[in-house]
């Protein structure tokens, strides 16, 4: 007898919503008690999982409870960048000081690589957190689409790309940031304005061009943009990579302060002086760029806000209150580089 693989695979709280004609956030609520939830569609959820055969593990019928005390803090880059990029460590020490105010523990999880998001997920939908702050998403990763399919309460910080209404965000306006840092340079007088910027599958990445291309107008060239990792030797490569094409260039924007500090020096490198060449404005203002040399011009995001605003909505997701999604606003902190 041939069993298909399909007839092996355990039905998910994905196919019980399709079975019961609901969201799968309705299941999950279901699944933890009932809150907010008709009795209709609470009776239309419970045959659909009887006829499905779905079985939810204890400890996940649990995670709205608060019986595990605890919410996972869950980067989805390699695990360098947590000590590599100031922002993550920032964000960290942020949510666990909010999470100990109401006597929560924060766990670390990590899921860079394939075989780390596929722990990440047992781990998750074994329901040893109550929640999950969503730190760092891309586009492409399919673990956000598993964390939608657990039903843990889950916030993001930053908008996650293709899933811009399925969960509750923290972020500042990133489009309008960025046009602030372009404007800033335009009213400088530069004309010849670069943009260093992120990966396009990011929110940072993608918005934070979106802003420079708006604040530029008619004048937007494309050649005056290069595509980094938010990294300091990607920022360096891509001004280098600029100098080489467009050696007028007398202001560059980029998309996070480590590639603006990554440009400074490749401008340097080049005979060129910051600001009097070139002004340059980075992206965070994570503790670092006052530092720089000389001193970085950034947008500033407020971090121990944006971590503490997280831990709130997460909490209340996972009480199964209401969890809107937060807007914050980033200020230009004007330094020597512009």
């Amino acid at each position: 007898m041939i069993v298909s693989n399909t007839a092996k695979r355990k039905p998910t709280i994905r196919d019980v919503a399709a079975a019961a004609g609901v969201s799968r956030g309705t299941v999950s609520r279901v699944l933890n008690g009932g809150h907010w939830v008709s009795p209709d569609a609470r009776d239309k959820v419970e045959a659909a999982i009887a006829a499905t055969g779905y079985h939810a593990n204890h400890h996940a019928r649990s995670l709205a409870t608060g019986r595990a005390d605890s919410v996972a803090f869950l980067l989805t880059e390699p695990q360098h960048l947590l000590f590599a990029d100031p922002t993550f460590a920032i964000l960290l020490r942020g949510a666990a000081e909010a999470l100990a105010k109401h006597n929560k523990t924060l766990v670390l999880l990590v899921a860079g690589t394939p075989q780390e998001r596929d722990n990440v997920a047992q781990f998750v939908a074994a329901g040893h957190v109550d929640g999950v702050l969503l730190i760092s998403s891309h586009e492409s990763d399919p673990l956000i689409d598993t964390l939608i399919d657990t039903g843990v309460p889950t916030v993001a910080c930053g908008i996650p790309l293709g899933h811009e209404n399925q969960i509750p965000t923290v972020s500042v306006d990133e489009a309008v940031s960025a046009r602030t840092a372009t404007a800033h340079l335009r009213a400088l007088g530069r004309e010849r304005i670069a943009h260093i910027a992120g990966p396009e599958d990011t929110p940072g990445g993608r918005f934070r061009r979106v802003g420079y291309r708006e604040a530029l107008g008619d004048l937007y060239d494309p050649a005056l943009v290069e595509a980094g990792d938010f990294s300091r030797d990607s920022g360096a490569e891509a001004m280098a990579n600029l100098l080489a094409r467009e050696p007028h260039i007398d202001a560059v924007f980029a998309a996070s302060d480590r590639m603006a500090a990554g440009a400074i020096l490749a401008l340097q490198q080049a005979g060129k002086t910051v600001p009097g060449d070139v002004a340059v404005v980075g992206f965070d203002d994570s503790g670092l760029a006052a530092s720089f040399d000389p001193p970085l011009t950034t947008m500033h995001q407020p971090f121990d806000e944006i971590s503490e605003a997280m831990v709130d909505l997460v909490l209340r997701a996972a009480a199964g209150k209401d969890a809107p999604s937060v807007t914050m606003p980033a200020a230009l902190v004007v330094r020597a580089s512009a």
